[in-house]
């Protein structure tokens, strides 16, 4: 049973790390294949790394990436635990399934398909938007080139996206805990409150800490679609909309730098890694038992 997982974590998790070696090289395509491509460009040690960072938009991408990510992973888990409390408390369990698969299906939807979406709210034509503004006599707006909203739209679309994907683990984990506490604490005389407080919580805080964990290292990595597609790439959001990922992809369609854009890749994964194991070594020095390794 685990023998096809295995096949295709060596296939398509280990065996590509053997390009991590263009991020040293100016990659060169070889009539003789990939393989021969890599032995043969030119070695150039540190420069794509260089490149990435001696950009004037170096700051402004690790900003954004990292803060963006930071109200993600605070928001998203707020949210998402919330959500699994509020859904496990529901007495009518076929409404909380109608409840959960309507907040679930946005995780599947591609965000281009959710740029189109946002675009008929967002219209400078024809938005609705700014039709419920004009039925105010209020002047619509080009929201595309205005940046100061987009931090709250792209927040509000992210969770929305993510919400029901994020608490279907914590009301899994809450389903698995032990009546009885839920029992005890009722005889005792607590409330819901009280028992979300002093059962839910203290039993969720172990997978809580592990996904903190978790997604601390990929603070450095941002969702591609949503901060590429949903602004439909407009340049006046830049300023706003700009993380490393899309600035890589810019570059790369731009100069094909296919070193600089594996650098990228290699630098994201190395740091998230050392993040890991700062955050880890954190948490087993406060609690060993919630730490995840």
């Amino acid at each position: 049973m685990v023998l096809p997982g295995t096949i295709w974590l060596l296939l398509f998790s280990y065996l590509p790390m053997v390009g991590n070696v263009i991020a040293f090289k100016k990659f060169r395509i070889d009539p003789d294949g990939f393989f021969a491509s890599i032995i043969n460009s030119e070695w150039i040690g540190w420069d794509n790394f260089k490149y990435l960072f001696s950009t004037d938009s170096a700051y402004l991408i690790t900003r954004n990436t990292i803060g963006y990510n930071l109200i993600f992973i605070i928001l998203g888990m707020v949210t998402a635990v919330t959500t699994a409390i509020l859904l496990s408390e529901l007495a009518n369990k076929k409404l909380a399934k109608y409840f959960q698969t309507g907040m679930l299906f946005p995780h599947f939807l591609s965000w281009v398909i959710v740029s189109y979406f946002v675009f008929t709210f967002l219209s400078p034509d024809r938005g609705l938007l700014n039709n419920i503004l004009g039925w105010f006599n209020i002047e619509g707006l080009s929201w595309y080139s205005e940046p100061k909203y987009w931090p709250f739209f792209l927040v509000i679309m992210s969770m929305w996206k993510g919400i029901g994907y994020g608490s279907i683990v914590y009301l899994a984990s809450i389903v698995g805990i032990d009546k009885t506490y839920y029992e005890a604490a009722m005889i005792d005389g607590a409330t819901k409150w009280q028992q979300v407080k002093h059962v839910t919580l203290p039993m969720l805080k172990p997978l809580i800490i592990i996904l903190l964990i978790m997604d601390v290292g990929k603070i450095f990595n941002s969702d591609f679609g949503l901060f590429f597609q949903v602004p439909r790439d407009s340049g006046a959001l830049y300023s706003v909309t700009n993380t490393i990922d899309t600035f890589v992809y810019r570059g790369l369609m731009s100069l094909g730098d296919i070193g600089m854009s594996t650098a990228a890749g290699l630098y994201q994964s190395a740091v998230g890694f050392v993040l890991v194991l700062i955050t880890n070594y954190i948490v087993r020095k406060i609690d060993e038992e919630s730490a995840l390794f």
